[in-house]
């Protein structure tokens, strides 16, 4: 089995904080999550996240207008500039303090950037192709020393909130905590000095040019909206105003009325004139200007909305709140939201994959249990019927049900078809329940209480309690049922694992002693091993048929890493993270995925027990338990400064203020917020065994082995090039020109190749081609079906590919389990498609074939004929040909 995985996605947090940014395009959304930026496609519904990583949260990210850099900065002031469309992270520089506005010049050779009350701007690295502004600039050369200062500007009293440029990139407008607004110049303007905004009472939030930069726009705290205009003093003599006299003047005010709530965001569209702005409370609203004709007010968030951007084109808005993770984007012409996200309010606590692996759920502290598509990064559903944290979850491996239990007391059943809850388990007494497992026939469920030392077990069909399975000791910690339904196991805090005959007719268990506390247990997909973790930080693997230790290892020092920020210990010899908490069997249990309340994930072999992988969850120093040295100048004399509250010293009186209602919140009302300590408290191999995610403290964290889109080559030489392999197809020689695709990994070449080879030469093909090619080859043939029009063409070659190989696909299904789901998920794609548009044709030729048509003079003779009239031949004959070359006349009848 292949154990390079590599991160792919962050799932289950969509914004922490930052602001948004759009492409240049307007169909892609940046958002920021923690250390890492997260890119939503909002036309084809997908999601990726960029593999780089900051060592601190981020707080701000600019996008070149050329859609090529990326400069994103973390709350200390490091920038990282990395290539957009590559995802490489390119430079690493330090602005030395932290950054509260951060914007590219439209001509994208500047960007200026506002460290606190002082304001700095930097020359724009140069990259291949994207230096037409720079004349003394070399296109495609490297530099010695990327970022450049060009200017420095000093003159606001207070942190610096906004800065805009002028469309021409010669101007810009800085907005400050100072009640001012300021205009500058990149360079010295003949005739131009520094202009000071003043007038607003509160902070000054943002200030804009107009499209045709003859007016600006200045929005404060409170609410207030100032209009700006070079105008000459109002009660001068129109006749003797000089241009000396001509300054920028307030020409108008305007006010949006909320009571107690203040203007948290603001954005406006120059060339739409579309003002919107973000409050407090929640609440947006829409303004067109410059009559302030309010468009829209709606709310959208029980909190503070921290950030607004507006799309290019205007037509989009993203608004995103970091006290609840959501993200939303709303499309303001037709009212509909385009867009909405939100991740988990407080830790989550367990995670499982669906049997078909396109699904993962989660479930967390906060009671809600969501559904995250894998394809797109989406969330697609989330169930909120639980009253109190969600503990664990697991499938049934017939069906689409998932049960889940929770501290409320009950242990619900979900139809993921339907997307309701459908079926509730409780027991006689009042329980939090701590675990879960269901048969695999999805017949009986059990789970365990920490409260109580009984495995309850219920009827899935009836929901009636069948059992209380009593012989631990202590707490039940873990359970996990045998994928052949034979066996039950269960973990508890009394150090021992007991096995249980659940469907025999004595309920007879067998205690498998442990040296410490059994804290998690896994079954392997065989049925034949149990892996159990106890607190000591041994990993031990036992017969389930003996009932016998088979193998075992320590784990303490794989594991243990990261030093909290309370521990009066070193890292190495803190015992908190000494033990994994959670375990999971790949697909062919050759491998056991391990992580616990550390900062690693530890991948073993089963057979060997050899530490094959450890995976660094996160290196962002915002979270607690990252560093495995503590730095002494962060101790005071209160203690860690990380724990000390300074929201009591802050500036604005509503950030000072707790509004939270005692007892309103779920989850645990002592979590911390502000550092919350990295750890893993579940793990999960998908069914394929080509990826695994983790349900971390940043996150649902996603690796795979398909992660790339790096270049990768295989079996290459020096003869095997684009040109030679476009020659090669000319010849007729189809089989290597396939395979000189394959070895370059060049998609747009291999998919030239593959369209390119004739029907009638497919079997040929496929009979010739290396087993070593045949994943690469059904996972393009699957990747077309899903995406390109020709649809004979791709049924040909899966068809002579299940034909000719369809014995090597069942021997080795592991190997090829993954791409085998995604051909046939291609192929039921298409099949719907044809049914749907099957009946759509059925249907128009129903309807075409009841619509009535002109009833011709033969017709209507016949018919008064064969109604007994006399009369009918001579007025027929008479006004046959009248009748026949008139327009708009006779008598309409139904087709038969």
């Amino acid at each position: 089995m292949k154990t390079d995985f590599k991160f792919s996605n962050l799932l289950g947090t969509v914004y922490r904080r930052g602001n948004l940014v759009y492409t240049e395009d307007g169909t892609c959304l940046l958002s920021p999550v923690g250390n890492r930026v997260t890119v939503f496609d909002l036309v084809n519904n997908k999601s990726h996240t960029l593999p780089f990583a900051h060592r601190q949260n981020i707080a701000r990210i600019a996008l070149h207008p050329n859609g090529q850099l990326l400069l994103t900065v973390d709350e200390t002031g490091h920038a990282i500039l990395s290539h957009f469309q590559r995802r490489i992270a390119l430079y690493h520089f330090s602005l030395k303090g932290p950054v509260s506005a951060l914007e590219f010049a439209p001509n994208g050779t500047h960007f200026a950037v506002a460290l606190g009350r002082k304001i700095e701007v930097w020359k724009t690295p140069s990259t291949p192709g994207a230096a037409e502004g720079a004349a003394d600039e070399e296109a495609g050369g490297l530099e010695f020393a990327p970022f450049i200062r060009y200017r420095q500007y000093v003159a606001h009293h207070d942190t610096v909130q906004n800065i805009t440029w002028s469309s021409d990139s010669r101007f810009f407008l800085s907005a400050s905590k100072d009640l001012t607004a300021r205009i500058w110049s990149l360079d010295p303007e003949e005739g131009f000095t520094p202009t000071v905004l003043a007038g607003h009472r509160t902070g000054v939030y943002a200030a804009w040019f107009s499209h045709d930069q003859e007016t600006i726009w200045t929005v404060s705290k409170d609410g207030a909206l100032f209009r700006w205009q070079y105008l000459p003093p109002p009660d001068a003599d129109p006749e003797s105003v000089t241009e000396d006299d001509e300054r920028w003047r307030i020409s108008d005010r305007h006010y949006f009325f909320q009571d107690k709530a203040n203007l948290t965001t603001a954005a406006f569209h120059p060339s739409s004139n579309i003002l919107v702005t973000g409050f407090s409370n929640g609440l947006f609203m829409l303004h067109e200007l410059p009559d302030f004709s309010e468009i829209h007010k709606l709310s959208i968030s029980a909190s503070d909305i921290d950030t607004v951007s507006i799309n290019k084109t205007g037509e989009w808005l993203a608004f995103g709140s970091s006290a609840l993770g959501q993200l939303l984007v709303w499309e303001w012409q037709s009212e509909s939201y385009i867009l909405k996200q939100q991740g988990h309010f407080d830790s989550m606590n367990a995670l499982t994959y669906s049997p078909s692996g396109d699904r993962i759920i989660t479930c967390a502290d906060d009671g809600k249990i969501k559904v995250w598509d894998t394809a797109s990064g989406f969330c697609i559903v989330t169930f909120t019927e639980h009253t109190s944290g969600v503990t664990a979850c697991e499938f049934a491996n017939r069906g689409n049900v998932l049960f889940t239990a929770s501290l409320d007391g009950s242990v619900r059943a979900f139809d993921l078809i339907r997307y309701r809850c459908f079926r509730t388990f409780t027991a006689p007494k009042r329980l939090s329940f701590s675990s879960i497992a269901v048969d695999p026939s999805g017949e009986v469920v059990a789970a365990g209480s920490l409260d109580d030392f009984d495995v309850h077990i219920w009827s899935v069909q009836t929901g009636q309690l069948l059992d209380q399975l009593s012989g631990h000791e202590g707490p039940v910690s873990s359970l996990a049922f045998a994928p052949n339904g034979g066996h039950l196991v269960s973990g508890s805090w009394d150090r021992t694992v007991r096995i249980w005959s659940v469907f025999a007719r004595t309920q007879t268990s067998e205690p498998l002693q442990m040296q410490a506390d059994v804290l998690c247990v896994a079954v392997s997909p065989d049925s034949k091993q149990a892996a159990v973790s106890t607190l000591d930080g041994q990993l031990t693997f036992w017969s389930l048929d003996e009932g016998s230790q088979q193998t075992g290892l320590d784990g303490r020092r794989d594991v243990s890493g990261g030093r909290k920020i309370t521990d009066r210990r070193t890292a190495a010899n803190a015992a908190g993270t000494k033990s994994f908490s959670t375990l999971a069997y790949s697909a062919d249990g050759t491998v056991v995925l391990a992580g616990g309340n550390s900062k690693f994930i530890c991948l073993y072999s089963v057979e060997t027990g050899v530490l094959l992988h450890k995976y660094t969850v996160s290196v962002n120093l915002s979270l607690d338990g990252t560093q495995e040295f503590l730095n002494s100048r962060l101790f005071t004399e209160a203690g860690p400064q990380g724990l000390i509250d300074e929201t009591g010293d802050a500036s604005d009186l509503e950030d000072r203020q707790d509004k939270s209602l005692p007892g309103a919140k779920r989850g645990d009302a002592a979590q911390r917020k502000a550092m919350p300590e990295v750890r893993v408290p579940g793990v999960a191999f998908s069914t394929t065994g080509r990826a695994f995610c983790a349900a971390t403290t940043e996150g649902l964290m996603v690796y795979s082995l398909d992660s790339g889109v790096q270049f990768d080559p295989f079996d290459l030489d020096m003869d095997v090039t684009p040109q030679n392999t476009l020659q090669t197809l000319k010849d007729n020689d189809y089989l290597k020109a396939l395979v000189m695709a394959f070895r370059l990994n060049s998609t747009p070449l291999t998919t030239h190749v593959y369209r390119s080879i004739p029907s009638q030469s497919i079997p040929l093909v496929v009979r010739s081609l290396p087993v070593v090619y045949l994943e690469r080859m059904l996972r393009l043939v699957a990747s077309e079906s899903e995406k390109s029009p020709h649809l004979e063409l791709n049924l040909l070659w899966l068809e002579a590919l299940l034909r000719t190989h369809g014995r090597v696909l069942k021997e080795r299904q592991g190997d090829f389990a993954d791409v085998v789901r995604m051909a046939q998920r291609a192929v039921t794609k298409l099949q719907t498609e044809i049914l749907r548009v099957a009946d759509q044709n059925s249907y128009m030729i129903d309807y075409l074939l009841a619509q009535p048509r002109k009833q011709s003079a033969e017709d209507r003779l016949v018919k008064r004929l064969a109604a007994g009239d006399e009369n009918a031949g001579d007025e027929s004959m008479d006004g046959h040909k009248e009748e026949g070359e008139g327009e708009g006349e006779g008598e309409w009848i139904g087709l038969e």
